[in-house]
């Protein structure tokens, strides 16, 4: 077996020069994914009419795949919106990722919403707090508390999903890693330098979640 561990390692400092792009696109990603999937899950609480759109953007974009997703951002709205022709790579990329990962958010923030009991909500009321009050104080920690588990996955998928960004030639990890290997020919290194270092990231991502959930569930636990 020739497999270069002294080469796998020296390459990682390299893959991590482009890890900052890798940032900046699933932090921008994970923040208007976020605002939509909110948006949606109210959607999906309105009217027949509401409720229906909503329904159809979240059966899309869980329906697809990601990749197809941002091809047609990318190469295919432009043909209809000839404006677009001067939308970066990067930015198709963000887009792309957020609109796919809020279908995912909104399902998960419906459910929050809907596993906190509406007497809690109604009875805040009638103790004289406003609705956004009672909304803010009472609701929110509740749905935050249950949706965070299934956020913290959805926001990992996240982050490995933005390795699709090099098909639309952004150069973050995965691409830094092709272009290692190519140069190389040292493919299995180079490649698995890039896993070890989306491990990483997931791993830390991981981590904040669970410390996160156990600062959030403290007023539940005791």
């Amino acid at each position: 077996m020739n497999f270069d561990l002294i080469y796998m390692f020296k390459v990682i400092p390299v893959i991590l020069a482009y890890l900052p792009v890798t940032l900046v696109i699933s932090v921008a990603a994970m923040v208007i994914s976020t605002l939509i999937g909110v948006f949606m899950a109210v959607l999906l609480r309105r009217g027949r009419v509401l409720k229906s759109l909503a329904a159809i953007y979240i059966s899309f974009f869980r329906g697809t795949p990601v990749l197809v997703q941002l091809l047609i951002i990318y190469f295919g709205l432009p043909q209809l919106f000839p404006v677009l022709n001067a939308m970066g790579a990067i930015y198709a990329v963000i887009i792309g990722l957020a609109l796919n990962t809020s279908a995912y958010l909104a399902e998960i923030f419906r459910a929050g919403i809907d596993s906190v009991d509406k007497g809690q909500t109604e009875a805040a009321l009638a103790s004289g707090l406003s609705l956004p009050v009672a909304c803010w104080r009472i609701l929110l920690p509740q749905v935050c508390r249950n949706a965070i588990p299934a956020t913290g996955n959805v926001y990992i998928g996240l982050i490995k999903n933005s390795s699709l960004a090099f098909t639309l030639g952004v150069t973050e990890l995965l691409s830094a890693g092709k272009l290692a290997a190519t140069e190389s020919l040292k493919f299995f290194e180079a490649y698995a330098a890039v896993a070890l270092v989306y491990w990483a990231l997931t791993i830390l991502l991981g981590e904040g979640q669970r410390r996160l959930e156990k600062y959030v569930g403290k007023p539940y636990n005791n």
